[in-house]
């Protein structure tokens, strides 16, 4: 294995899912999505899939699921998972951008992918003709905690609004919110440790490899950003939503 391909593995090793949600708060945030028996439950932007199968898992024998994202160790991790907990019959994952696809589902998850629809407002409108009537929408966007700063804000982006705005953005564009919850500060730090911890641990395995000065810098780089920029500024909103003209 090259240098490179034990990088890409180790990346998010260590990680639940890439997002900033403790188990308690995934186990809730299933349990508001209400899969019911026999749904399809499509995720765009899945990432390996941890949420899908829970959800798909969730609810019940006959429940179906497909996984959608481009990056293609992440889909073969997700494909993996469901092998070993036997649901490799009845969800699939597909190599694409969220975007692209075209077949609605019962249930219909976008966590932190809306950027593959162009934004928001985009994915809010684009997300409608996914989801068939009388199904729902996971949908977990960011937003500002407090009022943002220049730094954070030429860091992370200018798409992104205070939660307040977010919520009227998603009914603007025609959703109930069924359910509001945010990431606390605790899963952000273990979120923002995780998504460092796989690299870090092959940086301590090969301090003076040919890849170490530049993990080192991206690193330190990295937590420097959360530690300075953008920790308690930067949140993360999970939606459960509905149409009430589907």
């Amino acid at each position: 294995m090259s240098v490179t391909d034990d990088l890409a593995t180790v990346r998010y090793a260590r990680m639940r899912w890439n997002t900033p949600l403790a188990e308690a708060h995934g186990a809730l945030l299933v349990e508001r999505f209400a899969v019911p028996d026999g749904a399809h439950v499509l995720d765009l932007g899945c990432g390996w899939g941890e949420l899908l199968l829970r959800a798909v898992d969730a609810g019940g024998a006959h429940t179906t699921g497909t996984g959608v994202d481009t990056d293609g160790p992440s889909v073969d991790r997700a494909r993996t998972l469901a092998k070993e907990r036997g649901l490799d019959a009845r969800v699939t994952f597909a190599r694409q951008g969220a975007a692209t696809w075209q077949d609605p589902a019962d249930r219909v998850m976008c966590v932190g992918a809306a950027q593959g629809f162009g934004g928001t407002v985009a994915a809010l409108d684009g997300l409608t003709r996914l989801v068939r009537p009388g199904g729902r929408l996971l949908f977990g966007e960011a937003f500002w905690e407090r009022p943002t700063t220049i730094e954070a804000t030429e860091l992370l982006g200018e798409e992104i609004t205070p939660l307040p705005e977010l919520v009227e953005r998603v009914r603007a564009r025609g959703w109930r919110v069924l359910h509001l919850s945010t990431a606390d500060q605790r899963e952000w730090d273990d979120f923002e440790s995780t998504a460092l911890a796989g690299r870090q641990e092959w940086l301590l395995h090969h301090p003076d490899g040919a890849r170490a000065t530049e993990v080192r810098c991206e690193l330190d780089a990295r937590l420097r950003e959360y530690v300075c920029v953008y920790r308690g500024l930067l949140g993360m909103a999970y939606l459960v939503l509905a149409r009430a003209d589907r």
